[in-house]
């Protein structure tokens, strides 16, 4: 099968591995329909390189069942499917405690596994979820960045008439406030330093957009009353990491969920914010819960598949996955242009 194999800072390939067999009784394999480029996948690339020299990469993915191992029951050949990325070994004590997203083994495809940049992959059942009759393979790519911010605001104690900033509104961000206004919210603060983004997450349901730029935008909160319920760092920027701790209001809430590449100072003035303001601070990682893969995939599949919620907007861009390497390089050089990018195995652009 043709496949994107990640060799090197910037040295991604299309071209011919082995596809994937049934090994285990509990294994399916997905042709692939759609497939997303994460935000991560673009600073791995432009930065870190891979986990595993050559491997196949990519983890947002929508596609169809074709084989199924013996032990199989929750899925069939021909089911329509979402794929849930992250791997555990449900047997350490955080998955047998309900808590997968801290299992020991954790792994993700496309890291240390084949991933989904591929005409098909391979994976265990309970970690595909079918996706509803209405719900489009476009759609069913975009549970995957969906779950991640829902798996960080299950972490809090949001609940209807909380207000909630999201600083940093690239996809996670415009997920965060999606979703946000979905959980009850009252009134998300969308925070960018882009006017064209913020006007995105204007349609993503924010309230109150602030470019950030130029501002301060620990004093630009408090035009509005004395800081938020919840705020969201989506940015995974080390600059706004420090300084949103100053957005809660007292006894209040931050949930990171995007990942700064650098060391992450803080000044004083901020730090001190955690304790004599009280705040809880969260770190989200993954996407997954008890029972597994968890009723973020249950919820996001639901609210997706049944157009309660619209994440479409969001996508900006469509290609063929032979054109991945190509896409890859014009996103990192002109990234302002590119919000979600999706690319088709099938080659049917």
């Amino acid at each position: 099968m043709k496949a994107l194999t990640f060799y090197d800072i910037q040295d991604l390939r299309y071209e011919e591995v082995p596809n994937p067999i049934i090994e285990k009784a509990d294994e399916v394999i997905v042709k692939i329909k759609v497939v997303g480029i994460c935000g991560s996948d673009i600073a791995r690339y432009r930065n870190l390189g891979p986990y595993v020299k050559g491997n196949v990469w990519g983890h947002e993915f929508s596609g169809e069942v074709v084989e199924v191992g013996s032990d199989v029951t929750n899925v069939k050949q021909g089911d329509r499917v979402v794929g849930c990325p992250n791997l555990v070994c449900h047997e350490c004590d955080y998955c047998k405690s309900g808590h997968p997203s801290r299992c020991e083994s954790l792994n993700t495809i496309g890291a240390l596994v084949p991933g989904a940049y591929a005409e098909y992959i391979k994976l265990p059942a309970v970690n595909l979820v079918k996706m509803t009759e209405s719900m489009s393979f476009e759609e069913g790519t975009l549970v995957e960045p969906a779950t991640v911010a829902i798996h960080g605001l299950y972490q809090t104690k949001i609940k209807m008439g909380h207000e909630v900033a999201v600083v940093g509104c690239g996809n996670i961000g415009l997920m965060a406030i999606k979703w946000a206004k979905a959980f009850g919210a009252k009134k998300v603060f969308a925070i960018d330093i882009d006017d064209k983004q913020l006007q995105v997450a204007k349609k993503f349901g924010a309230d109150v957009l602030i470019n950030s730029k130029d501002i301060d935008f620990y004093d630009e909160i408090r035009k509005y009353g004395n800081g938020v319920d919840i705020a969201i760092e989506s940015a995974g920027n080390p600059f706004t990491a420090a300084r949103i701790l100053g957005l809660p209001r007292k006894g209040g809430e931050v949930v990171y969920m995007g990942i700064p590449y650098a060391d992450v100072p803080i000044p004083r003035f901020y730090f001190e914010k955690i304790m004599r303001n009280e705040l809880n601070i969260i770190g989200s990682w993954c996407t997954i819960s008890a029972p597994y893969p968890g009723k973020e995939w249950v919820n996001a599949v639901e609210y997706i598949g049944n157009k309660r919620v619209d994440v479409l907007g969001m996508v900006t861009h469509k290609a063929n996955l032979s054109e991945g390497p190509e896409m890859f390089q014009k996103i990192i050089a002109n990234p302002k242009d590119f919000g979600k990018v999706l690319l088709y195995p099938e080659e049917i652009i």
